[in-house]
C-alpha cells in the first residue's frame, strides 16, 4: 500500500511539472523538461536572430535619405500620438476604411495630422522592417518544408521552379489583369503550385531522386523566366517595366503597411500548418517505406505539406518578389546548429529567416548611400543572391554527396 501511496505522489509530481525530492518535497522541472524540444542551441539560435533583427531595426528607423536624429528617430517611433491613439495605430495595422468598421468610427472623424518624422518612421521605414520579418519567415520555412518533402537538402522555393511559376502568375495579373491585384497571394499559390507539379511531373520516373528534382526545377524556372521576360512587351508603360524588373529580382523599396496587412495573415496560417506537420516532416525524412509502414500516406501528406511550403513562399513573392537563396541558406544553418529535428528546425527557422532578410535589407537600403553617396537601393534579393550563391558552393565542396538528406 505505501508503495502505491508513493508511486501516485511521483506521478502527480511529474504530471505538474515538478518532481519530489529525497526529503518529499516538490523540486520544479527544469524548462527543458517542461518544453522537451528547447534546449540552449535553439535558445540561443533565437536570441542571437532576435538581437540583429532589433539592431536592423535600429539602423533601417536611424538611418536614410531624410536627416534626422538617431534621437530624433526614435522619439517618432515612440511617439505617443501613435501609441496612444487606437485609431491612429489602428489604421496602421487594419487600414483606415476596416478601423472605422471595427472602432466605430463615423466618416466625419479626420485623423491627426503626424509629425514629419513620425510620418517617415511610421509610413516607410517601421513597415519594411516587418514585410521582411514576415518574408523571411515564409521562406525559410518553405524552403524547410521542401528539403523534407523532397528529402533534398538542395531544395527551396526558388530552385523547385515555385519561385518562377509564382512570379509568373503574379506579373501576369500586374501586366494583364490588373483589376486582379487584390487576389495576388491566390494567383500567386496558383502560379507556385502549378510550377511544383510540373516540376514533379517531369522528375517522376516511377519515382523521382534529388538530381532529377533539381534539374527539373531549373528547366521549369527557365521557362517561367522567358515567359515573364516577354510579358514586359505587354505592358503599357515603362513605369510597369521598371517596377517589374525590381520586383522580379526581389525588393523591400517602398514597403508600407498594405503590405504588411496583406502578408501577415497568410503568415500566420503558414506558420501554423507548418508547425503542426513537423512530426509528419520528421516521419517523411525516414523514408516512403519507413512512412507507409508506419500507416502514413506519404502522397497525401506530402500533398498536404507542399500545399502549406507552396503558400507561404507565395504570400512572401505577393509582397517582396522573387528573393532567392534564403529558403536554401536558413534550414542549412538551422539544421547545422540545432540538428534535423523539425521541430525545433522550424522554431528556428522562423528566427533566422527574419535575420538574415532583414539584415540583408539594410545593407540593400543604405549600402549604395553608404559607398557611394548614392541615394538609390539596391535590390534585397542581389544581396541574397550574393550569400546564397558562394554558400550554395561552399555546400557543393563540402558534401561528398549533395542532395538526399
Amino acid at each position: 500500500m505505501s508503495g502505491d501511496i508513493s508511486s501516485s505522489k511521483e506521478n502527480r509530481g511529474s504530471g505538474g511539472g515538478a518532481t519530489s525530492g529525497e526529503d518529499g518535497r516538490s523540486v520544479l522541472s527544469s524548462p527543458r523538461d517542461m518544453v522537451p524540444w528547447l534546449d540552449s542551441s535553439l535558445l540561443g539560435l533565437a536570441l542571437v536572430s532576435v538581437g540583429i533583427v532589433l539592431a536592423s531595426l535600429f539602423v533601417q528607423v536611424s538611418f536614410g535619405t531624410y536627416t534626422m536624429s538617431i534621437t530624433d528617430a526614435w522619439y517618432a517611433l515612440l511617439d505617443a500620438d501613435v501609441w496612444y491613439e487606437p485609431r491612429v495605430l489602428g489604421s496602421f495595422l487594419l487600414g483606415e476604411e476596416l478601423m472605422r468598421t471595427v472602432l466605430f468610427v463615423p466618416e466625419s472623424y479626420r485623423l491627426p495630422d503626424l509629425a514629419t518624422n513620425t510620418n517617415i518612421v511610421w509610413n516607410m521605414r517601421f513597415p519594411r522592417v516587418l514585410v521582411g520579418i514576415f518574408v523571411g519567415m515564409n521562406l525559410a520555412i518553405s524552403g524547410a518544408i521542401f528539403q523534407a518533402v523532397t528529402r533534398n537538402e538542395l531544395a527551396s522555393p526558388y530552385i523547385l521552379g515555385v519561385s518562377s511559376g509564382a512570379g509568373l502568375a503574379i506579373l501576369l495579373t500586374l501586366v494583364v489583369f490588373s483589376s486582379m491585384s487584390s487576389l495576388l497571394p491566390i494567383t500567386a499559390a496558383l502560379g507556385g503550385a502549378t510550377a511544383f507539379v510540373v516540376v514533379y511531373a517531369i522528375a517522376w520516373k516511377g519515382g523521382t531522386s534529388p538530381v532529377r528534382l533539381v534539374l527539373a526545377g531549373v528547366i521549369v524556372a527557365t521557362v517561367c523566366t522567358s515567359l515573364q521576360t516577354a510579358l514586359y512587351l505587354f505592358a503599357e508603360d515603362i513605369s510597369t517595366v521598371q517596377s517589374a524588373v525590381a520586383w522580379t529580382t526581389g525588393s523591400l523599396t517602398g514597403a508600407d503597411w498594405s503590405e504588411v496587412r496583406l502578408v501577415f495573415p497568410w503568415t500566420v496560417i503558414a506558420l501554423g500548418l507548418a508547425l503542426a506537420g513537423s512530426r509528419q516532416l520528421n516521419v517523411l525524412l525516414l523514408g516512403e517505406q519507413t512512412a507507409g509502414a508506419l500507416g502514413m500516406s506519404v502522397e497525401r501528406v506530402r500533398f498536404a505539406l507542399s500545399s502549406v511550403a507552396i503558400l507561404a513562399a507565395a504570400a512572401s513573392i505577393a509582397v517582396a518578389g522573387i528573393v532567392g537563396f534564403v529558403g536554401l541558406i536558413v534550414p542549412h544553418v538551422v539544421r547545422t546548429i540545432v540538428g534535423s529535428d523539425y521541430k525545433r528546425l522550424m522554431i528556428g527557422c522562423i528566427f533566422v529567416g527574419p535575420a538574415l532578410l532583414v539584415s540583408a535589407d539594410v545593407g540593400a537600403r543604405l549600402g549604395m548611400q553608404v559607398l557611394f553617396d548614392s541615394p538609390n537601393q539596391l535590390p534585397v534579393g542581389i544581396l541574397t543572391g550574393l550569400i546564397g550563391g558562394p554558400y550554395f558552393l561552399y555546400l557543393m565542396r563540402k558534401r561528398e554527396q549533395l542532395g538526399d538528406l
